[in-house]
């Protein structure tokens, strides 16, 4: 049960980590395009 104390503030900040960095993700557009590299790699740049 004592390890709990640690456990959980642990579980707690990682999740947390986990939220922010998932938000700055969003905020920076790394999800704006989700198409875009599906069809980038159907384009020929051999030219």
């Amino acid at each position: 049960m004592d390890a709990l104390i640690y456990l959980i503030p642990i579980a707690l900040g990682l999740g947390g980590l986990g939220l922010g960095a998932f938000l700055w993700s969003m905020k920076n557009g790394q999800y704006d395009d989700l198409d875009g590299a599906a069809h980038r790699i159907l384009l020929d740049d051999d030219e």
